[in-house]
């Protein structure tokens, strides 16, 4: 009888790239599936998030796992998560993803510099309420030049423009808690400000100093206004309040992952929804909404800016410095670097 011994596989991320670029048994869209179903934790939304039918993400996946030679994921009855050789696969699939996007960035470098381009990706409600003000006050500190592109969209969307390299900035809410696929030794992050998560709804039309949906508990029933799990802020308010994560589906009312839509359906009367104050502010001054809810069940959040720790373009690079100095300029109190 022969035995013999299979060499351990080192997952290296040039090979990886190499085997994608040109033409191997490996397909480049195997990486983003990957990153997609690591980021959403189900097939259903991954496929969806990727455009492509359920049954199709899951060839592609099939086929990625046949190519490791191994299986990536664990899949049950409550979704999918990374075997152990899935966990040692998934840092150098991002990487790889990342070198591979960004290699064509950089052959398109010579006309960033030249136009001093800056990409943002933010989170719907920031975009909004906070974004504009911001760039605002530091093209005030220091006339910017560079022509600012910004995509907003949900926050396991904004994570993958970051993994895959298509924007140098995520501006987002953030909480220790919350889990984010940009992990600390690829990302780094300054703080900008604070905001609070706080539950509202309309007045009760009988006692309009009173809400018309009271909660004295998160597992009291009453129309609950749910974030998605695709929301930043519906994982900061899983990891902070677990019980909001657990509420029987009686009692949510309606899901949605931008802040700004249950903003909207919150002001029409149905029901409560835990909303950031920079979005509710005049609301709650003019009384058009009131706290549902003590202070005991608000959530005090960061607003943050990441940006991958690898060096950016000129441009990049000389934006990131302005708002390190203009954080520590800033009255607020100085940026704290993550």
């Amino acid at each position: 009888m022969q035995l013999s011994a299979e060499p351990a596989r080192c997952y290296d991320p040039f090979l990886m790239a190499r085997n994608v670029m040109v033409g191997g048994s490996m397909e480049f869209a195997w990486l983003e599936d990957f990153v997609a179903l690591v980021t959403s934790g189900q097939f259903s939304s991954a496929a969806e998030n990727r455009h492509i039918s359920q049954s199709g993400f899951s060839r592609r996946i099939k086929s990625l796992e046949d190519w490791v030679g191994t299986p990536l994921f664990v899949r049950d009855t409550k979704g999918v998560r990374l075997t152990a050789a899935g966990e040692q696969f998934r840092p150098f699939a991002e990487d790889a993803l990342r070198k591979i996007v960004q290699a064509r960035e950089q052959a398109l470098e010579a006309i960033r510099i030249e136009r001093g381009a800056l990409a943002f990706a933010s989170t719907h409600a920031l975009s909004l309420t906070f974004f504009p003000t911001w760039l605002r006050q530091l093209n005030s500190a220091a006339s910017l030049s560079a022509t600012v592109r910004l995509v907003a969209d949900n926050m396991a969307a904004c994570e993958r423009l970051m993994l895959q390299g298509q924007v140098q900035f995520l501006l987002c809410h953030h909480h220790p808690a919350a889990e984010t696929v940009l992990e600390d030794r690829h990302f780094r992050s300054v703080k900008l400000g604070t905001d609070v998560l706080a539950p509202v709804c309309v007045p009760n039309p009988n006692d309009p100093s009173e809400p018309r949906f009271p909660v004295s508990k998160v597992t009291d029933q009453f129309p609950y206004l749910a974030y998605s799990h695709e929301s930043g802020m519906g994982r900061i308010l899983s990891a902070t309040i677990p019980a909001i994560a657990n509420k029987p589906s009686s009692d949510v009312q309606f899901t949605s992952h931008v802040a700004a839509v249950l903003y909207a359906m919150t002001k029409d009367g149905a029901g409560v929804a835990w909303l950031p104050m920079s979005l509710i502010g005049d609301d709650l001054a003019a009384r058009r909404l009131v706290f549902a809810a003590s202070d005991a069940m608000h959530v005090p959040v960061d607003i943050v800016l990441i940006r991958p720790r690898s060096r950016q373009s000129a441009a990049g690079e000389a934006f990131w410095k302005l708002v390190l100095d203009h954080g520590q300029a800033s009255s607020a109190g100085s940026a704290q670097l993550a």
